[in-house]
């Protein structure tokens, strides 16, 4: 009949334990949105904005260049923040299994080996002598603290919650690198083609100064005309070593993505000639980028950690019951170990309740309460940023589209400028000057459509970031 009473008990324990006190987490309601930008902003036109969609590839790759996906696979495979990233999700995942061991009994095994004498004062006025002995003991314990207000359940939730947290950093992590790899990318390649178009624009500079010596020498020219087409030849060379040390700070960047030394290691040649701008551009829905994007989802399971820990902190407030049980072998010599006769045991519950503690434990609980509205502002925050980050590439690719537009048609009348200024200046109507300037303004259109073409470049990979990039676990 104890024994059932006992059984009966025990079952109403574990009842207990299998409650939680705190808060269950609930996904927050997130700021509702149809649309990224407002009805009067301008979308970009020559690129396909496909709503609802989601990049199923490697973002990257639609910009269809062998050495840049080189570049990112390189960095993908060697850089050290991402083999960080994964190593401390690889740690929180072993703290998980810490934790899941510390919610069942736990066993050890102990030995003892002394020798003891006692005084004789220990016996009263007998006089009484125990001579000194021996003795051994062997034998299991067993502890088992029941977790009857479901803290040590939260805390393991918490625990997952963190796993989960530092999961969708690897990713977040992911997310940055690879938009940093391919921004310094393009960086480095539109370097290329403006020092090519400047080397151009220098070798044409070249070509008016052996015109206007050849001229003074004729007699048609001042010394003065010479001096003017030796200074815009300076003027034009230093614009090469500015572009230069652009060029050199992303070969560096890019060593270092890639775990390497920048003297150790050098980008293969990506021809900016031979990019191809996104046509289609994938957007998700932004209730479908709550979902998608890594620190939105990192946000979440923090906040979903700092609800877990009000129930720790809750737990905390309740009182704890610890079954133990030990099970030993006593004797006076080794050999009279592991007799039957020799079998001691006890088996013992202890229950510790918080009487007095100065307020301690309910200002934890406050405290827990607070951080956990902290991670919820920082959760809503999260989501406004990464919307606004998507809103501003939209409106950017729109604002490049004009750009582009304008440019394209400097570009072309820089064109007809220069052949009509070759033809006067062959017929003896203008002098060398206008040519010159015709020349020149060629040559910055030239510029500017190189970088008008970067600038789009990049914006669509900013774009192509913003919206949550490729997840690593998508990658093979």
């Amino acid at each position: 009949m104890n024994i059932q009473k006992y059984g009966l008990y025990l079952t109403a324990l574990l009842l207990l334990s299998a409650c939680s006190v705190g808060p269950d987490f609930k996904s927050p309601t997130s700021p509702q949105a149809d649309t990224y930008i407002a009805s009067n902003e301008s979308a970009p036109l020559s690129q396909r904005i496909a709503m609802g969609k989601q990049l199923e590839t490697e973002w990257w790759s639609l910009f269809a260049s062998a050495p840049l996906n080189d570049i990112i696979h390189q960095t993908i495979a060697n850089n050290y923040d991402l083999a960080a990233a994964k190593a401390t999700l690889a740690q929180a995942e072993e703290t998980v299994r810490a934790t899941s061991g510390s919610l069942l009994p736990q066993a050890t095994l102990g030995a003892t080996a002394g020798r003891q004498k006692y005084g004789v004062a220990l016996f009263g006025p007998s006089n009484f002598v125990i001579p000194p002995f021996s003795y051994y003991e062997v034998g299991p314990t067993i502890s088992w603290t029941l977790d009857l207000s479901g803290s040590k359940h939260r805390a393991l939730e918490r625990q997952q919650a963190l796993t989960n947290y530092q999961a969708h950093e690897v990713n977040a992590t992911y997310m940055t690198l690879t938009g940093d790899a391919v921004a310094t990318t393009l960086e480095m390649a539109a370097g290329h083609a403006e020092s090519a178009a400047i080397e151009r624009m220098l070798a044409e500079d070249h070509k008016t100064l052996t015109l206007v010596e050849e001229a003074y020498a004729a007699g048609a020219m001042t010394k003065l005309d010479i001096l003017n087409a030796k200074d815009q030849l300076n003027t034009d060379q230093a614009l090469l070593p500015p572009i230069a040390q652009r060029i050199s700070i992303s070969r560096h960047a890019l060593a270092i993505f890639v775990g390497k030394t920048p003297a150790n290691w050098t980008p293969p040649e990506v021809d900016f000639n031979r990019l191809t701008l996104p046509q289609t551009l994938p957007v998700s829905l932004p209730s479908e980028l709550i979902k998608r994007r890594p620190d939105i989802l990192a946000a979440e399971a923090n906040l979903h950690a700092a609800s877990a820990a009000i129930g720790v902190a809750t737990g905390n407030l309740y009182p704890q019951l610890t079954l133990s049980a030990n099970m030993m072998q006593e004797a006076l010599t080794p050999a009279g170990l592991f007799n039957t006769a020799n079998n001691a045991w006890s088996i013992a519950a202890g229950l510790t309740a918080p009487l007095f503690n100065g307020g301690t434990l309910n200002a934890q609980k406050r405290e827990a309460e607070q951080a956990y509205q902290a991670a919820l502002a920082q959760y809503q925050q999260t989501i406004l940023v990464a919307f606004r980050q998507v809103a501003d590439g939209l409106t950017a690719l729109a604002h490049d589209d004009e750009t582009l537009t304008i440019t394209n048609q400097a570009l072309n009348n820089a064109y007809s400028s220069l052949d009509m200024a070759h033809s006067r200046y062959q017929a003896g109507a203008i002098g060398l000057l206008p040519l010159q300037d015709a020349q020149r303004i060629l040559a910055k259109a030239q510029l500017d459509m190189i970088r008008a073409q970067h600038q789009r470049y990049a914006d669509s990979a900013r774009l192509l970031v913003a919206l949550g990039g490729s997840p690593i676990a998508s990658q093979k």
